[in-house]
């Protein structure tokens, strides 16, 4: 299938239309809605609350190769995946009444530099590179990969003419307005995303017919969230155990998910803002998974389920919607692209720049420093991103899922002990950090490139060998740390945490969302 084919000039006058829009959108808010001269470039002068938290959080998240990449593994699989978005909401929680209230109550603008209050300079060093080598790979480079492919096809341009077009559009709002610009486009954004997916779902599901027609023509398992452990897919054992290891990590200790919530007016938004996400991720099963069970139903013969999504764009829209969610795609993939290197500038900037190199540094020298950062990694993700291009064969969801689970362990066991037992030591968590992460991305290469688990079977799931190391790390810094207890070179500045309580507001919208995702479990099992 040609994707460029299908389109007409008034869907790639919809696509230019939109993205000038989003530019002028960008320019408002950059330039002519200009602050203080004080204001923090990086955490949005901490005025950012809930709706845009949320839609940030969400927007970051939700990009077109997890749109892609979900309608796939739905056509493949079902609604299995639905797991990665609704599981989430436990981790989410935890952000919001273990994490959040230490972050900001520390006034910090990285996480880094928190891990340096807790621990010292030396964790506050190798967390601040960690996150920028994190951020190009996890973050720009497996995006702009994605994403070149989509504008591919939408643009017929070639993959590195699509890198440097969305790249050059991600950096203006990354450089000129910092997180305000990106949270401002972002809830425009995420708006249209929806209402152009709710679109969709629905004009496929009226093909369908109805609930009863779905079920009757796809394979019963299609309609479980948990599957049997010997699934060759997703065991649920995988998931039970192996995902609470992602979740912390990506929920709760990576720097560009946590940005927003670092940017809030106060607590209570900031804790409205999670939740608020909680409530986001709902959608990501009915917007993007179950569009792809949809095509497996309408269209069961295609040659590759990574189509799924784009198929059933071209072949069930009319023109000029088909551009609207072409728009749409290209503003979801710039949402996680900005975010991204405004996350990589900010460190950078804040925990090696100010930290190491120029303590003294101005307000103008920062922000220099931290837009010539911004370019200097998008040129870098650019590299990264074309070797990724020459590497075939791989599953896109999986490959997404898989390095995750080999980047989390060491953050998850350094950050949860760090915050939540006070004999955790410098060096215990130093070398949890050196080398918990050298032995998570060795296995990680073992299992992806050196011994495939496609040839070589004696592998247990990717999800499950997380768990394991994130095990064995737990055990190691607790050893380390008991053999470590008569140190005393641990500088913990942190101010002890005050009690926050949440408001009755926050605790009934948290009940409700634990209550619904129950629901949903009962729900989707059992058929």
């Amino acid at each position: 299938m040609n994707i460029y084919d299908q389109l007409t000039s008034l869907d790639f006058a919809v696509v230019g239309i939109y993205l000038l829009v989003l530019l002028g959108i960008g320019f408002w808010v950059s330039f002519k809605l200009k602050g203080s001269k004080n204001d923090n470039l990086f955490l949005a002068s901490n005025s950012l609350k809930w709706p845009s938290i949320g839609f940030t959080m969400w927007g970051t998240n939700v990009g077109p190769s997890m749109l892609i990449a979900s309608a796939s593994i739905g056509y493949t699989t079902g609604i299995v995946a639905g797991n990665f978005a609704w599981y989430a909401f436990i981790f989410i929680f935890l952000l919001a009444v273990v994490f959040a209230p230490r972050y900001l109550g520390a006034k910090v603008q990285t996480l880094p530099e928190f891990m340096g209050k807790r621990f010292g300079n030396s964790t506050q060093n190798i967390l601040a590179w960690y996150t920028i080598v994190t951020i190009l790979i996890s973050w720009l480079s497996l995006t702009l990969f994605a994403g070149g492919i989509l504008i591919q096809q939408i643009l017929n341009m070639p993959m590195w003419l699509s890198i440097v077009l969305l790249l050059t559009i991600s950096a203006f709002f990354a450089m000129a307005g910092g997180l305000k610009a990106i949270a401002f486009t972002n809830v425009f954004q995420m708006i249209l995303l929806i209402v152009v997916s709710v679109i969709l779902t629905w004009i496929a599901f009226s093909e369908v017919g109805s609930l009863s027609a779905i079920q009757e023509r796809i394979p019963s398992n299609y309609w479980n969230l948990l599957l049997p452990n010997d699934d060759i897919n997703y065991p649920w054992i995988a998931i039970l155990l192996g995902y609470p290891v992602m979740g912390v990590w990506f929920w709760c200790t990576d720097q560009s998910m946590v940005q927003s919530v670092l940017g809030a007016k106060n607590i209570k938004q900031g804790q409205l803002g999670a939740n608020f996400t909680g409530w986001l991720k709902i959608l990501d099963v009915p917007l993007f998974i179950i569009p792809g069970i949809l095509c497996f139903i309408l269209f069961p013969d295609l040659k590759n389920p990574d189509e799924a999504y784009m198929t059933m764009v071209t072949q069930l829209l009319p023109s000029g919607l088909k551009g609207l969610v072409m728009a749409v795609l290209i503003a979801a993939l710039i949402s996680t692209i900005d975010s991204a290197l405004n996350a990589l500038s900010t460190v950078f900037t804040m925990d090696i720049y100010v930290k190491k190199m120029k303590p003294e540094a101005t307000r103008n020298q920062i922000v220099t420093t931290g837009r010539i950062v911004t370019v200097v990694g998008a040129f870098i993700a650019i590299l990264i991103t074309l070797a990724i291009n020459s590497i075939k064969g791989l599953n896109l969801f999986d490959v997404f899922q898989s390095v995750l689970g080999f980047i989390a362990p060491p953050m998850s066991v350094v950050f949860l002990f760090g915050v939540l037992w006070s004999k955790t030591t410098r060096r215990a968590a130093d070398s949890i950090l050196i080398f918990g992460t050298l032995l998570s991305l060795t296995v990680g290469v073992l299992f992806l490139w050196i011994f495939p688990k496609e040839i070589y079977d004696f592998w247990p799931h990717f999800l499950l060998l997380s768990f394991y190391l994130f095990v064995v790390l737990s055990i190691a810094i607790v050893i380390i740390s008991l053999l470590d207890s008569k140190n005393t070179d641990t500088e913990n500045t942190l101010l002890p945490v005050k009690k926050v309580t949440m408001t009755l507001r926050a605790k009934l919208l948290w009940v409700l969302l634990f209550i619904v995702m129950l629901g949903l479990y009962l729900f989707f099992n059992g058929n």
